[in-house]
C-alpha cells in the first residue's frame, strides 16, 4: 500500500498550522503575518490566535488574505482549565465557524474541543511536551485528530518534541496523526518563523479540500526535507525521500531500523517489528533537519 504520496490525483501543498498575530499576543498584523510565509513560498497559513477573554475571543478572519496561489484556514488555538501541571489547555482547532461561541464559565478544554469538532474543525493537541502533558490528560482530549509532535518555538526550552507521548497514545489505540509547527509570534526573542510545517496531500488548495485531507491524515511534516514515496508490501516497508544522512523507521515497538550515510535517498526495511501495532519514518538531512510520516498502522 502507497502511504505517500497518497492515492489519488492531487499535489502536497505547504502550510503552516499554528500561527499568532497581533489579534493577540503575537507581534505582527495579520496581514503581515501572511505575507511572511506567503514570500517564503508557503500555499496555505492558519492564524490561530488564542481564544481568551482579554484578546476577547479572536477569531481572526484570514479570508481577505487568500489570492488564487495562497490561501488560510481559519482558526484558534484554545483554552480552558485545567491540566495536572498546567492551570489551562492549549488546543489547536482549524476550519472554525467565525460565530464559534466562547467557552461558558465551568466549560472545560477538552468540552470546547468536543464543540469545536462538531462544528467541523481539526483538532490538534498543541505542544503537549511544552505544556507538560500527562498520558491522562492527552486521554481526556477525546475530540483530537493529530498531536503536534514538533513545535519550533517549544524548541527554545528544549520541548519541542512531543512523540514519545504521541507514540504511547497511538499504543493505547487512540487513531491519531501527527503534525508539526511554528507556533510563530514574531516577538523578540523568538525563533524566526517559516522553520516546521506541513505537506498536505489535496487535488486543489481549497480550504475545504485542505481540511478535509488534515482529518484524514493525508499528510506528512517538515523542518526541511521530503518525502517523496513511502510504501508498504509483502512485509516490507521502502522509503523514498530527497537526499538524506539518516533515515528511520521506528513505532509501537521497542527498537529502530536505521540507515545512515551520505545523500540517502532511498532504503528498505522488514516491517515483522511491527507487525501488531504501527510504524512512522523520519528522515534527518545533513544539517540536522527532520521530516515525519504520519503513524502506518499494521493492526
Amino acid at each position: 500500500m502507497i502511504h505517500c504520496p497518497f492515492p489519488g490525483s492531487g499535489r502536497f501543498w505547504r502550510g503552516n498550522l499554528h500561527t499568532h498575530s497581533n489579534r493577540s499576543d503575537g507581534a505582527l498584523s495579520p496581514e503581515e503575518t501572511a505575507r511572511i510565509y506567503q514570500d517564503a513560498g508557503y500555499d496555505f497559513l492558519a492564524i490561530t490566535d488564542h481564544f481568551r477573554p482579554q484578546y476577547n475571543f479572536p477569531l481572526t478572519d484570514t479570508r481577505p488574505l487568500r489570492t488564487k496561489n495562497f490561501t488560510t484556514l481559519l482558526g484558534a488555538e484554545l483554552h480552558g482549565p485545567r491540566t495536572a501541571f498546567s492551570s489551562e489547555w492549549h488546543i489547536l482547532a482549524l476550519g472554525l465557524p467565525l460565530d464559534f461561541t466562547p467557552p461558558g464559565a465551568n466549560e472545560t478544554g477538552p468540552e470546547t474541543a468536543r464543540r469545536a469538532r462538531a462544528a467541523g474543525a481539526f483538532i490538534g493537541m498543541a505542544h503537549p511536551a511544552a505544556s507538560i502533558l500527562t498520558l491522562e490528560d492527552a486521554e481526556t482530549l477525546d475530540s483530537a485528530h493529530a498531536v503536534e509532535v514538533y513545535n519550533a518555538l517549544a524548541a527554545r526550552e528544549e520541548r519541542a518534541d512531543s512523540w514519545h507521548l504521541t507514540d504511547v497514545l497511538l499504543n493505547r489505540g487512540h487513531q491519531l496523526s501527527a503534525y508539526a509547527a511554528d507556533d510563530a509570534h514574531f516577538t523578540p526573542g523568538d525563533p524566526p518563523g517559516c522553520a516546521a510545517w506541513v505537506q498536505v496531500w489535496a487535488e486543489t488548495l481549497n480550504p475545504e479540500e485542505l481540511l478535509a485531507a488534515l482529518k484524514m491524515g493525508r499528510y506528512y511534516s517538515s523542518t526541511g526535507p521530503q518525502l517523496h514515496r513511502i510504501e508498504t508490501s509483502d512485509g516490507t516497508i521502502s522509503i523514498e525521500c530527497s537526499p538524506a544522512s539518516k533515515i528511520v523507521v521506528t513505532g509501537g515497538a521497542p527498537g529502530v531500523q536505521v540507515r545512515e550515510g551520505t545523500d540517502l535517498t532511498s532504503a528498505t526495511f522488514p516491517t515483522s517489528r511491527f507487525e501488531n501495532t504501527f510504524c512512522r519514518v523520519t528522515i534527518e538531512d545533513a544539517s540536522g533537519h527532520r521530516a515525519w510520516s504520519n503513524p502506518i498502522r499494521f493492526s
